[in-house]
């Protein structure tokens, strides 16, 4: 049972608590891709915000985590697209699609230690780096969402650039760093 004084420890946070922590991330998710460092066509940018969902994905439960980087990726990718230019109108749904599963991935090595934490990291990036690099092929094969091949390249050349994802791989520390210095705020908030 909750009451008012806060979580108890087989419930959980309470609900507040759970949405106030979406909210606030999905925000710091959206800067981290909004300020992201531009990269040449047809990459486009590599974003602040790994550390930052990797992080999360151990701190709170997946679900949260979940809402959390596929609201906070959606919106600063739609700002990106928007408003920076150079990007196809797809790509906040790749933030989602690329980025939202990545969570899972993480929570369910959270309570294993940090070396499994941080081999649950790296097998997200890769999967982040597969989800990209197989839509983005499919993309170019098919010529969808104003994806086109210019003379000389090939889909399967094109797609490989998403390899580049992988440099998220570097982020993984500065995630680790991020969850020993936050896990007591988030126990005292309900989360185990």
């Amino acid at each position: 049972m909750q009451t008012e004084a806060g979580p108890t420890p087989d419930k959980g946070p309470k609900k507040s608590v759970a949405l106030a922590v979406v909210a606030v991330f999905s925000a710091l998710i959206a800067v981290g891709t909004i300020f992201s460092i531009p990269l040449p066509p047809p990459v486009y940018e590599i974003t602040w915000s790994p550390a930052i969902y990797l992080a999360l994905a151990a701190l709170v439960d997946p679900w949260t985590a979940f809402d959390a980087t596929a609201i906070g990726g959606f919106l600063g990718e739609a700002f990106n697209v928007a408003f920076k230019g150079g990007g196809s109108p797809i790509y906040p749904f790749g933030m989602v699609w690329a980025r939202g599963p990545e969570v899972f991935i993480v929570a369910w090595a959270r309570t294993k230690g940090p070396k499994a934490m941080a081999a649950a990291m790296v097998g997200a990036t890769i999967f982040e780096t597969l989800a990209f690099f197989f839509s983005d092929w499919g993309f170019y094969a098919y010529g969808l969402f104003s994806y086109s091949v210019p003379a000389g390249s090939t889909p399967l050349g094109l797609a490989s650039f998403d390899f580049a994802t992988l440099l998220d791989i570097a982020y993984i520390p500065v995630a680790l760093l991020l969850i020993r210095q936050a896990r007591p705020a988030f126990r005292r908030l309900g989360y185990g």
